[in-house]
């Protein structure tokens, strides 16, 4: 049986023992109701049946690995659930912890707006009659994305048209005390432009309307995504990695 140092009851509990760490406050809604625990430097929680996420931890993977273990033993995780947790080297995971898979990906942030992008100005927020077109264009230009038309954790949608054709889209899943930019993509023929400049950039700019910190989550393999986002000032940085149990 494995041990924790403190249990955690709430969410700014939670939130409190990661010092307000934005991938924290990003996971974690304001209404909801977390359980969470310390062991050492490492924080961990669960959260509610049907969220994104059976749970995460932000700290050393190590301790992390072998709560999330002991609660894959007992029947609190369960095959076929994901939990989110720092960069663990895949012999580490293999050895602690049954997964089904896993990928690596980034979560960045930023806490002030973009360098101006040349054509930002042309992204707009988009409305309910443009999923149709939303639809088609991402299974032209992204048919991988967990974004798309509907989806409940979407807040809003943002683009760039050219004439009548949507050519840029991104979703606005923002959640907690964190913007968040999520699918991001620009029609085949439109790419080399910049347009993911100014979509990213527009974008990053509307949600500091509303949030001290803006971030999005890019896979490590997605090296000219990296790029630009640094670029655009995305300096903050939180490898993380997504198993999805076995």
């Amino acid at each position: 049986m494995i041990t924790v140092d403190e249990v955690l009851t709430g969410r700014a509990a939670v939130l409190a023992a990661t010092g307000h760490h934005p991938y924290a406050r990003h996971a974690l809604r304001r209404d909801q109701p977390a359980r969470g625990w310390r062991r050492g430097d490492t924080v961990g929680w669960l959260l509610p049946p049907g969220e994104w996420s059976a749970g995460a931890a932000i700290g050393a993977p190590g301790p992390a690995l072998e709560v999330l273990a002991a609660q894959r033993a007992d029947g609190t995780l369960r095959a076929g659930q994901s939990v989110n947790l720092s960069r663990v080297a895949p012999d580490a995971l293999g050895a602690c912890l049954p997964a089904a898979r896993s990928s690596d990906w980034d979560f960045l942030w930023t806490t002030g707006p973009p360098p101006h992008q040349p054509e930002q100005e042309r992204v707009v927020r988009l409305t309910e009659a443009d999923h149709p077109a939303l639809a088609a264009l991402v299974d032209e230009a992204f048919p991988s994305t967990t974004s798309r038309p509907g989806d409940p954790g979407i807040v809003d949608w943002y683009g760039i048209r050219d004439g009548d054709r949507l050519i840029a889209c991104g979703a606005d899943r923002s959640r907690g005390d964190i913007g968040f930019l999520a699918g991001l993509t620009v029609a085949p023929g439109h790419r080399g432009r910049g347009l993911g400049g100014a979509l990213t950039a527009g974008m990053t700019c509307a949600l500091f309307t509303r949030y001290d910190h803006v971030a999005l989550g890019v896979y490590t393999v997605n090296v000219g995504a990296l790029r630009l986002y640094r670029r655009l000032g995305f300096a903050g940085t939180a490898p993380r990695t997504t198993v999805h149990l076995g």
